[in-house]
This record gives structure tokens, sequence and C-alpha cells, in this order.
């Protein structure tokens, strides 16, 4: 009696995402025509309105203004535009409604006579509510080490285009514009920073703020000396050159402590894989001399 329930209840959920994809596709195409009445032009990818469209409903943007966290590290991401922030809401709504069906399809087949059947649902709607915001952990994380690998590259080129006789604001438009290929998460953020300065706010303040949303010590550090020069005009360019050293023995401490660890692993491996066979090839004659010997 169980499975045609199940049955019955899949049904019933693939009607309801029907109905409400149907209504979002009426929303969207309103809202395409509408645009395209003020003059904008859409690329015409369903699948991506699609998720727009659900991530910009009241209930996709509920589920990322609740939680101020979220916020911070889409910001830290680097998704601060309103249609990254709409897909990011769209996958916090779809992933658990994907889970469960996922969940009831599979346990309908292949376990339908399951007593609680409500426990593998439930859990499922848990990860699935709780994956994207880990995943977008993991990405912030990724991106900060990225950042911070990046300073170490920023400085040298930063204290050259200071001997050649720029200015601050000068040598990191000039990085900003130049050197995207070499540090395209640096210049990302700077371009922003030279963004809101071009709208009348001020340098030093702005990047102030940028550490605080960042929140990466070597960024933190590079703009405080920044800052210095901004506000003192001079006697940084020792403190630039103090960081790069610095910078450089804390990488090469990283370096260490990963050989270091990585020998250690490597020495589990060579104990389970090559002594067994070592063994083998040292003490086999003598095992077989010695089965021979007493067979005999």
């Amino acid at each position: 009696m169980t499975t045609p329930l199940i049955i019955s209840a899949l049904f019933l959920l693939g009607a309801a995402v029907l109905l409400i994809a149907n209504l979002l596709e009426q929303r969207r195409r309103s809202r395409q025509i509408s645009r395209r009445l003020d003059g904008e032009m859409i690329r015409e990818n369903r699948f991506g309105n699609l998720l727009q469209v659900l991530g910009e409903s009241k209930v996709g943007q509920h589920s990322v203004k609740i939680d101020n966290e979220t916020q911070t590290l889409l910001n830290r991401l680097g998704w601060r535009s309103a249609r990254q922030r709409s897909l990011f809401a769209a996958c916090q709504i779809g992933s658990p409604l994907l889970m469960l069906a996922l969940v009831l399809l599979l346990q309908g087949v292949f376990f339908p006579h399951v007593e609680k059947q409500w426990i593998a649902p439930l859990f499922a709607l848990g990860v699935g509510y709780l994956l994207p915001k880990r995943l977008l952990v993991m990405a912030v994380a990724r991106r900060q080490k990225r950042l911070a690998s990046e300073i170490i590259t920023f400085l040298p080129l930063l204290r050259i285009l200071f001997e050649s006789g720029m200015a601050v604001e000068q040598a990191l438009r000039v990085l900003s514009h130049e050197a995207q290929a070499l540090l395209p998460v640096l210049t990302q953020e700077l371009r922003l920073v030279l963004a809101r300065v071009d709208s009348g706010l001020e340098l030093g303040e702005e990047l102030n703020k940028a550490t605080q949303l960042l929140a990466v010590d070597e960024f933190t550090d590079t703009c405080v000396i920044l800052q210095q020069l901004l506000y003192q005009g001079g006697g940084a360019m020792k403190s630039l050159l103090s960081l790069k050293q610095l910078l450089d023995d804390r990488r090469l401490t990283r370096l260490q402590e990963y050989i270091s660890k990585m020998s250690a692993k490597m020495s589990v491996v060579m104990m389970l894989f090559l002594f067994p066979a070592l063994l083998i090839v040292l003490a086999g004659p003598g095992f077989t001399a010695l089965a021979k010997a007493l067979g005999a």
C-alpha cells in the first residue's frame, strides 16, 4: 500500500513543479516584453532566466536576506549584482526540492517497505538546504587563498610603480587595467574600489571597507600601508619591502609544513604497500626453505 501512495505523492509533486514552472515562465515572458519595450536586449537563455525569476521571487529573496552571513559570503565571492544573488537564491530554493524528489524516488523504487519513511526525506531537505551554503563557504575560502597569493606578486609591481614616481591612486589604476591576466581577483576588487572613488568617495575609506569585506590578512596589511602613503605622503617603501619579506617567510613556512606532512603521508603509504612486498622478497626464500624442511 505504501508504494502507490509514494507514486501518487511523486505525481502530485511533479504537477506542482510544472504549475510553478508555468507561472514563472509567464512572469518571465511579461518581464522580458517590458524590458524589450524599454530598449533592453536579453539573451535567450531559458534556464538562466527561469533561475533568475525564481531567485527574484519573494521566497528567494527572503531566503538570502534572512541570513546576514550569506550576504557577506556572496560579497566576498564577488557576487554583488542582482542577477548573481538571484542565481544563488534559486539554488537555495531548488536544492532542497531536488534532493527531496530524488530521495522519494529512490526510496519508492529500492526501499518501499521501510517503516519510517519520513526520516530520509526530512534528512534530504536538511542536506539540500545546507549544501549551497557549504559550497559557497568553500568557494569563498578558495578565492581568499587566491587573493592572498596574488598579493605576493602585487607588492613588487606596486613598488616598481612607486619608484617610477606614480602616486597611490595612479599606480592602482595602472595595475587594475594592465595586470588583469596576472592578478584577476585583486584587479577585480581594485576596479570596484576605483569605481566608487570616481563617484566622489575617498580612496582611503574605500580601501578600509574593502579590507573589512574581504577579510584577507595580506590584503589588509597592504591596504594599511597604502593608507599610510595617502595620509603621510611617504615613508612606506620600507614597509612594503618588509611586508614582502614577511609574506615570503609565511609562504616558505607553509610550504615546509606541507612538505613535512606529505613526507609523513608517504611514509604511511610505504609502510602499507612497500614493506609487505619487501618482506616477501627478503623473507620468502627462508620461509619456503623452512617449510620444505619441516615437510620432509
